[in-house]
């Protein structure tokens, strides 16, 4: 037991309605007094702070492996927790608290006390308080107590039904200068009966990439991989430390390979073996591809002249993808619009030789195009956050329209792969959070992984794909978060535009490299760490300085 205080809170506040449809009940949830209570927290029951699934497809004729090694400190993250379908504008502020108000429901139910609940309460802390009405996380929470998820809700619909909840009371508290101990994007829920009782509370950490914890996960386990969702939830208790090649460093990752006379790509294909059957594993992955596409498609396609918000910011893919037209086929300037469409797919090998193509112009419209698109609330793919979503698209689809002669779904596994084993050493080893480690842990992150993916699928070695990947970061190093107004567009859409760039010259620099590398990319990921905790608050994801309070709003 443990008694929880709300004295004297003066935070500002957001006055919202909320009305429950969960279930076959409907509550009006609404608190018109702050309150002094006992809570009785109850012991942590089933969630485990690992998420594992079971696996799927046929990856250049590999089968999984009996071999398990169990070893808690070794355990190793699913590609398909770094490469999640979610809504944006952000992963770490809309996504995760998606997720923690459903399971927050969910805890209520399987405690069997949903049935006394009449209010509900939440609280932000820290970067959720700062930033959280840019990153759209109010409308987040609501949507995940009614008991959405975002991969599957229906962005079209959020809009209209957050105007019906706003119809009644509540309150949603931000403490602006107050954060949690464990995490700086901390939430806290709490539930009260018709008396005014406090039933239960929950807190819940929103860790970057759409990762979320509770509490009292983080005892159970001190590393920093977390569970996404709760599926499956039994198969995940008997395997969440299963893996056919655990790793933690990137030295470990290249010596597994190197032993067993696999790719980092093939490594990583076991492990999902152990969680999925091959079948599962390739329809996701083309899963998480075509909405990356589709996110591509989306912003260079897009009629809506402005992105949502306070800055009024343009729209400039749908503009710099129709440069790109007229630049790669001047000769049909008058016609350009009949292909403006075909063009969004791999090119025949006869037509790549007939246009001259900007790689610079390319891969920053397919940046852009996709942060856009989050900016919007569109669907996109955490890869390895909605903040950084468009330089692993736009990268991977450079090379699938312009580079490769096959465009299989095999070259797509081999890039999304590789890319997720340099994600999987960055969560584990230091964090993808901005609120942890400023920008360097999205941008930087994206960058090193997807510098390390191209350089595999352009037939590098071991050592040039973690050279490609140390490279990418060594250069975001110390790059900070500052998004003005909280908003989820400047200088983020731009930046990811800059990262995939910044990812084909690291491949680049990597490739043409005979000598060994100084710097490793273990020594990378722990200065980056380091670098990310001398940082000042101010620049991690507060919008409390930088370009946040030096460009005025108007």
């Amino acid at each position: 037991m443990r008694i929880l205080q709300f004295l004297n809170i003066t935070h500002n506040t957001l006055r919202i309605g909320l009305v429950s449809h969960i279930g076959q009940r409907r509550h009006q949830f609404f608190t018109r007094k702050i309150f002094n209570f006992e809570q009785t927290v109850r012991e942590a029951t089933n969630f485990r702070t690992y998420n594992s699934y079971s696996s799927k497809v046929e990856f250049n004729s590999l089968s999984a492996s009996k071999v398990s090694n169990t070893n808690e400190n070794d355990a190793v993250i699913s590609t398909f927790d770094l490469f999640s379908i979610g809504i944006g504008p952000s992963s770490s502020h809309t996504v995760g608290p998606m997720r923690a108000a459903k399971k927050f429901i969910e805890e209520l139910k399987q405690n069997n006390v949903f049935h006394k609940i009449t209010r509900i309460r939440i609280d932000l802390y820290g970067s959720l308080a700062l930033t959280g009405k840019g990153h759209g996380t109010p409308n987040a929470i609501l949507m995940g107590l009614e008991g959405e998820t975002p991969d599957e809700i229906d962005t079209a619909k959020i809009v209209p039904r957050i105007a019906q909840i706003y119809e009644t009371e509540k309150h949603i508290i931000f403490h602006y200068h107050e954060s949690l101990p464990i995490h700086p994007n901390g939430m806290r829920f709490i539930a009260f009966d018709e008396q005014g009782d406090c039933v239960a509370s929950s807190e819940f950490f929103s860790t970057g990439g759409g990762f979320i914890i509770g509490e009292t996960e983080i005892h159970e386990n001190r590393k920093n991989i977390f569970r996404k969702n709760n599926n499956d939830l039994i198969k995940q208790k008997q395997n969440a430390m299963s893996s056919a090649f655990p790793f933690s460093t990137a030295g470990e990752l290249l010596q597994i390979c190197k032993r067993e006379n696999m790719t980092i790509a093939q490594m990583v294909y076991q492990n999902e073996l152990q969680w999925r059957s091959k079948g599962e594993i390739k329809k996701k992955v083309m899963e998480i591809w075509n909405i990356m596409d589709q996110s591509i498609r989306n912003g260079c396609l897009s009629t809506v002249e402005y992105l949502p918000g306070s800055l009024k910011v343009r729209r400039r893919a749908p503009g710099l993808y129709n440069k790109l037209l007229k630049d790669m086929y001047p000769q049909n300037s008058s016609n350009y619009t009949a292909i403006k469409n075909s063009l969004l797919q791999p090119l025949a090998a006869a037509t790549r030789k007939s246009i001259t193509v900007n790689v610079l112009d390319v891969i920053s419209v397919y940046a852009i195009a996709v942060n856009e698109e989050n900016a919007a609330g569109g669907k996109v793919v955490t890869a390895p956050t909605n903040g950084a979503s468009g330089v692993i698209p736009a990268v991977l689809k450079y090379y699938l329209e312009f580079i490769s002669e096959q465009s299989s779904e095999k070259e797509i596994m081999d890039f999304l792969f590789t890319s997720a084993a340099i994600g999987m050493l960055y969560k584990k080893r230091a964090s993808i959070s901005a609120a942890e480690m400023g920008c360097q842990g999205e941008i930087g992150v994206a960058c090193s992984m997807a510098a390390a993916a191209f350089a595999a699928v352009m037939g590098g070695t071991l050592e040039q794909i973690e050279d490609a990947a140390e490279i990418g970061m060594e250069h975001n190093l110390g790059l900070t978060c500052d998004p003005i107004d909280g908003l989820v567009q400047i200088p983020c859409i731009e930046r990811n535009a800059l990262g995939g760039i910044k990812a084909l010259g690291a491949a680049q620099l990597a490739l043409r490299s005979r000598s060994v590398a100084k710097v490793t990319l273990d020594q990378v990921i722990e200065t980056m760490r380091q670098t990310g905790i001398d940082m000042q608050t101010k620049y991690k994801e507060t919008s409390q300085g930088g370009l946040a309070v030096n460009v005025p709003l108007c």
